[in-house]
């Protein structure tokens, strides 16, 4: 099975856009929130320290996810989501084989969802692998679950047979 994320960039370019538009109305009625503080370095600084959260939340969460179960491994990808195409920054990319996989679980945050992955290696440790899949839809998610649980089902048959 094959998904991604990949429709979700334009949602996100439209709320970085919504952002600017929004740190420039503020900044056009920025004596609108003299009555927060008389200062007004206070209120700038309240508006900027504001924005920026919300900017680096969003860059924090928006991020590409793609999911292949095709044959005999299994590839899981996260990646920036705006410049993923000319630069390859944050990527992160594990590759495992089908039998190695132990058991995952979904973590539902706030505004944060991961997919978690433990994937034993060769000496019999079991590691975490830790993927963000927030702008991954619930359909796809339920598709991953589905796929990740009959992997872990055969694996469980073939160690007791």
């Amino acid at each position: 099975m094959r998904t991604n994320n990949h429709k979700v960039r334009n949602v996100i370019i439209s709320v970085y856009f919504v952002l600017i538009v929004l740190a420039i109305l503020l900044a056009t009625v920025f004596r609108a929130f003299s009555d927060v503080t008389n200062n007004p370095l206070a209120t700038f600084l309240i508006l900027v320290l504001s924005f920026a959260v919300l900017f680096f939340l969003v860059h924090f969460i928006s991020k590409y996810f793609e999911y292949d179960s095709d044959g005999i491994k299994v590839v899981v990808t996260n990646k920036g989501l705006l410049l993923s195409d000319h630069f390859n920054y944050r990527e992160y990319t594990v590759e495992f084989y089908k039998d190695r996989l132990a058991g995952f679980k979904f973590n539902n945050y706030l505004v944060y969802k991961e997919l978690v992955l433990y994937i034993k290696d060769t000496h019999g440790h079991t590691r975490k692998e830790r993927f963000n899949v927030t702008l991954v839809s619930k359909k796809k998610r339920k598709y991953i679950k589905q796929s990740l649980s009959k992997m872990i089902k055969q694996n469980r048959k073939s160690t007791y047979s």
